[in-house]
């Protein structure tokens, strides 16, 4: 990383920590292609572009386009003046290039708590298709109820995998979700594998009936990283079956797995929701989860303004 670069990226880490005390000052971009751009007063601000395809039997590629060219800035404390110049250099350089197709994606994530840049992203056509929320609260204590919750086993595949559809088949009407043609079969090898491992998987039952999963990973996260150091746990996926939403299944199935998080030692939880979903933007706020980064996407990627 250049002198310049690394002026950067302190400016922009302290610049973030005045919006968000919970975010980890400013990770490093990764490696890709270099962007500048020049702003009016001689200024100049910089990113790093990076190109990523997901084969049709990865199952990043239930949640992304295929082909995703993704904007990693290095804006110091430029706030909205240097967004709005970077993005515009980003342009050029797809009218410079070949088009990546109709699958495909320009991708910015950002605090979410920064406004000034907010009107920039807009302007240039991207919108705020999913958050990453983070929750740091004690759990609670579920409420009396007709559901019950048990760790998942393999017997409980296809169920597992049923109500992993359901979520995704919805979430593909509101977010950057697709459903693709072998989603099914994708779900199934990645659940099978996390079951065989005994990972923690739970399903929430009614009178015995599956109406309910959530899935999540337990990982250690380093000092470079877009959340806080430390243990966390991650909320892969929670779905509750159709016929069953409304009814508090969501919030029992998530109370325990919060408590079971809570006893392996996480200092927190975060997931990833779509802020245009009716159900999960109102559902993750009651659980006390609040967004700290926003996914800015523009599909396709020709669409960038």
């Amino acid at each position: 990383m250049t002198a310049g670069a690394r002026a950067l990226l302190e400016e922009q880490a302290h610049r973030f920590a005045s919006l968000d005390a919970l975010l980890p000052g400013a990770p490093s971009p990764p490696d890709g292609d270099v962007i500048t751009a020049a702003l009016d007063n001689g200024r100049r601000v910089a990113g790093m572009l990076l190109h990523t395809t997901h084969d049709e039997d990865a199952i990043s590629s239930l949640w992304s386009a295929r082909e995703v060219s993704e904007l990693h800035p290095l804006l110091g404390d430029t706030g909205h003046q240097g967004m709005d110049a970077l993005l515009r250099g980003w342009r050029h350089l797809l009218d410079r290039g070949e088009s990546l197709g109709e699958d495909s994606a320009c991708v910015v994530t950002w605090p979410s708590r920064d406004t000034e840049v907010t009107r920039a992203l807009l302007d240039h056509g991207l919108m705020p298709l999913s958050v990453l929320a983070v929750r740091t609260t004690a759990p609670s204590q579920p409420g009396p109820s007709p559901i019950t919750v048990r760790r998942a086993g393999l017997r409980d595949l296809e169920a597992v995998v049923r109500l992993a559809l359901d979520e995704l088949s919805y979430s593909a009407h509101v977010g950057p979700t697709s459903a693709r043609p072998n989603a099914a079969e994708l779900k199934r090898t990645m659940f099978r594998r996390r079951l065989e491992r005994d990972e923690p998987v739970w399903l929430a039952e009614r009178d015995g009936v599956p109406v309910g999963m959530v899935d999540c990973v337990v990982s250690d996260v380093d000092a470079d990283s877009i959340l806080p150091q430390g243990r966390w746990g991650y909320i892969n996926t929670a779905s509750t079956a159709p016929s069953a939403r409304d009814t508090g299944v969501g919030q029992q199935l998530m109370a325990h797995a919060h408590a079971e998080l809570h006893r392996l030692g996480v200092r927190g939880s975060y997931l990833y929701y779509n802020l245009p979903n009716p159900l999960s933007s109102v559902f993750w706020a009651k659980q006390d989860y609040r967004p700290l980064w926003t996914i800015w996407e523009v599909r396709p990627a020709d669409a960038l303004r």
